[in-house]
């Protein structure tokens, strides 16, 4: 049973394997302003973390196996087997200074292999840095180690088509924070799905929320539709602001739907 499990997992997980990180947001603001024109400007300001996507799947599939193998191992287990591992238990106790040299030597090993991990970690993630400060939007893209980064974001422009961020091919980045979708001729809807747990498509592991600490605020003169803060919209002139507070034990993504002059 376990040789299908593992072939069937592997088929499963193997295209989620190509790709290459997943962003988290960190301490940040961000913001967003949407005219009813159709102009927008969107902002973000703060901490990205990042998660070596293909990386983290591969060590989980691997401990998974592990796990499955033993538990087959354990099942097969029989009395004459347990009989014969009581009576090669003295052979082992005379090689116990044997196994002791291996062992030392297994652990030196494995914490050379997880310093060349880390290292090569490491590399990958200081080249999505450079990668993404060849976008445009990025002001200043600094990286602090352990996969965080500090980011400066800023980029204005027409809904004539979906906008989201952060998406970059170069960098492998994957699972945007902010997605914006016209919806018919004249309405676009956002969604904000890192900023709250359930709507969040890298829940889990991939997307660790503990070190979420931000506020989002929407800002438009354009009809609000539709939005999911329980305080409401506020008026500021002509136009009006929803802003949310993400935190660990946020829930609810940010969602709203805007009314906007319709496309020609």
């Amino acid at each position: 049973m376990f040789v299908p499990l593992r072939g069937l997992a592997l088929a499963v997980m193997a295209p989620l394997l190509l790709v290459g990180c997943a962003f988290s947001p960190g301490k940040f603001t961000a913001a967003l302003t949407i005219l009813a024109d159709r102009s927008f400007t969107f902002s973000y300001q703060g901490e990205v973390i990042a998660v070596d996507l293909a990386g983290e799947m591969a060590k989980g599939m691997g401990d998974a196996f592990k796990s499955d193998g033993k538990d087959e191992e354990k099942k097969e287990t029989s009395d004459t087997a347990l009989l014969q591992a009581a009576s090669w238990q003295a052979a082992d106790d005379a090689g116990n200074e044997t196994d002791s040299g291996a062992a030392e030597q297994s652990a030196e090993d494995s914490a050379k292999e997880k310093a060349e991990d880390k290292a090569k970690k490491e590399a990958k993630f200081k080249a999505i840095g450079e990668a993404l400060t060849r976008e445009a939007g990025y002001r200043s893209v600094s990286y602090k180690g352990d996969g965080v980064f500090l980011v400066d974001y800023q980029i204005s422009g027409k809904l004539t088509h979906g906008f989201m961020w952060p998406f970059n091919v170069d960098a492998e980045v994957i699972f945007p924070f902010v997605i914006l979708e016209l919806r018919g001729k004249d309405m676009v809807r956002l969604k904000a799905p890192a900023f709250g747990d359930n709507d969040s498509p890298a829940k889990g592991k991939m997307d660790d929320k503990s070190k979420l600490d931000g506020v989002f605020t929407l800002v438009t003169d354009g009809e609000i539709v539709s939005q999911n803060n329980e305080d409401g919209a506020k008026a500021d002139g002509k136009r009006r602001t929803v802003t949310w507070k993400a935190t660990p034990l946020s829930k609810d993504a940010p969602m709203a739907v805007v009314k906007l002059a319709p496309l020609s």
